[in-house]
Order: structure tokens, then sequence, then C-alpha cells
């Protein structure tokens, strides 16, 4: 944050060693838990400073279209500048999340199959005067919010350097901020394991083609999450960096999600499931046998970007679609 007189929104998250993740892993993996921010998840670091830059310019209106986390944050980042807000969901997003938002003081939106299409109302919502349209990951401000996890981290980690960086990417907006974060730092060098889940695969998809892709529906159960295409930031970061993605399946994010339950006692989102998936389903290691990570492996952090579109009911409820007993 550059002015001293804007107290963020977010807190600094701890960075914490799992002893259990660390074990499944073969090599020393910490937390940086964002889970536990304000709203549940990273988002109100980008959005929070996003809100916080254009309510200073004299932006008295915001409009978000988010199936949950970002939706929160920006409500209540909104909350906190006294700022009407507006949040677009799509029509599979909980009542929880819906509950959540009007308890905030959001005005609620209930429209489309899946978040691209709550995004398009969103737009179109934004043109009125005063209004400003708020991208839950497509914004050089909501990247340079999210940098501050890595200015954190390296605070933290002092001279020691990470052997790679895990991050869940739904629409690209967290990775592009790490990427932002580790160039500022000095860790480009450090290899970043971008996970997704499969049906919400945008970024992988892209990277396959060679090209952006719009996937042609969401699949995979993080629906109201999951972006049909990944922001340009995120493609490009992922061809100039040393970027490494992996898709998972839905019952592999949902199974690394309990296993983390059991061992952790937190309870996080399918999305952030798809990133623990990269320690529990074995790919830190394959990823070393492949050449593609170090063999001697400084510790791994694991983003545990958190979420609030989840209970125990909810585990149960994805679960039982899964055909998981």
């Amino acid at each position: 944050m550059d002015s001293q007189d804007e107290t963020p929104f977010h807190i600094v998250t701890p960075l914490k060693e799992s002893l259990a993740l660390s074990k499944v892993a073969g090599t020393q993996v910490l937390m940086k838990l964002e889970n536990i921010q304000p709203m549940g998840s990273f988002k109100i670091r980008g959005i929070g400073y996003f809100c916080q830059k254009l309510a200073k310019k004299g932006c008295k209106k915001f409009v978000c279209s988010s199936g949950g986390n970002a939706g929160l944050a920006a409500s209540y980042a909104c909350s906190k500048l006294g700022l009407p807000s507006t949040i677009v969901v799509p029509e599979c997003t909980s009542e929880k999340i819906i509950h959540k938002l009007r308890e905030l003081g959001a005005e609620v939106v209930v429209t489309g199959k899946v978040w691209d299409d709550a995004d398009a109302c969103a737009h179109r919502m934004a043109e009125a005067p005063g209004t400003l349209y708020i991208s839950p990951f497509n914004h050089p401000l909501l990247w340079e919010g999210h940098s501050s996890l890595v200015l954190e981290l390296k605070a933290s980690m002092g001279s020691q350097k990470p052997g790679a960086i895990v991050v869940a990417v739904g629409g690209g907006g967290l990775l592009a901020g790490v990427v932002e974060g580790i160039t500022k730092v000095g860790w480009s060098d450090v290899p970043i394991i971008a996970m997704e889940t499969l049906g919400a695969h945008c970024l992988n998809a892209a990277l396959q083609a060679g090209k952006p892709v719009t996937l042609p529906d969401i699949t995979s159960i993080a629906k109201c999450l999951g972006a049909k295409t990944v922001c340009d930031r995120a493609l490009e970061c992922a061809r100039k960096y040393r970027v490494i993605s992996v898709s998972v399946d839905d019952r592999e994010a949902l199974r690394a999600l309990e296993m983390f339950l059991e061992d952790e006692m937190m309870l996080v989102e399918p999305a952030c499931g798809a990133a623990l998936a990269a320690v529990y389903s074995g790919h830190i290691q394959r990823l070393q046998q492949e050449g593609k990570l170090e063999k001697s492996l400084g510790p791994v952090v694991m983003i545990v970007c958190g979420g609030s579109a989840i209970s125990l009911s909810e585990l149960q409820n994805l679960k039982s679609q899964l055909g998981m007993v």
C-alpha cells in the first residue's frame, strides 16, 4: 500500500508449517493462511485495494459479478467505505452466500446459469452514471493488491526462497498477483504450480491450445466459482514465467479438502482443494520425478486461498453429487 493514511482492509496472514502436508510431499510445506482473511479469502487484498483507490477518485457506487468470494470482498470493502454495492450472482449461488451479502448491505441480483452470465449483467448495470464495475479477477489494481501476499512471504522467509508456490486458478487474478509479487521481490525464477479442476480448467485449456480458449460450459462442481475464459494477463504470466499448469478432477479436490480438514482442522472450498491436491494427490513428487521441479526442493508455499461457499452440509452435498460415500 502506498499511502500511509490508508489502512488496508486485508490482514497480514500467518505462514505456518504443516507437518502433515510436509510428510505427504516429502518436503517442507508452508501454508499461507488466506482462509482467515476478512470474508474468508485472499480476494479482499485486491478488491479492497481497488475500492479504496477508486473511492478516493470519487466513485460513488460499485457493481461486482461473483459466485461468492469476490462479491463478499466487494460488499465488505464498500461497507467499510460507506458506499453502496450491487453484487450480481449466478443462479447456482447458495442462499447462505446471498444472505451474507445482504447482511453486509449489498443489493443482490440473481441472474444466469454460470458466472459469465452474471458478469455480462454486471457490465450492463455499471453503465449507470457514477457506478463502477469491479472484476473478480481482471484488473491491474487487483493484481497489485494481491501481490501484497508475496511481499508478506518475503518478509516471513527472509533470505530463504520458496522451492515452489502453489496457487488455485479460477479466472487467474491470484496467479497474476503472485507473478507481480515475485517480480517485485526478485523471485522470478520460483516455479508456480497453477492448480485447476477439470471442467473449470480455462488456463490449462488455453495453454494446451496455445491461445485464449472459452470453455463451452463449467462442468466442475466449482460451478459458481469457475470462469469459462482465463484473463489474458494470467495466460501471459503462464507463458513468461515458470508456471506449471496441473488439472485435477473434482474428486481429487474434494478428497484433498477432506484430508486437510482432518489434518489441519480447517474447512476450505473445492477451488482451494484443487491447490491442496498438488500435495495430497502426489503431483509435487511427480513433477520432481519428471524434472519440472528440483529434486532437493526448498519449502513449498501452499496458498490456502480459503473460500466462503463451503460448510459441512455443502461438503456432504458435493460428495453425494459425485457419488462419493
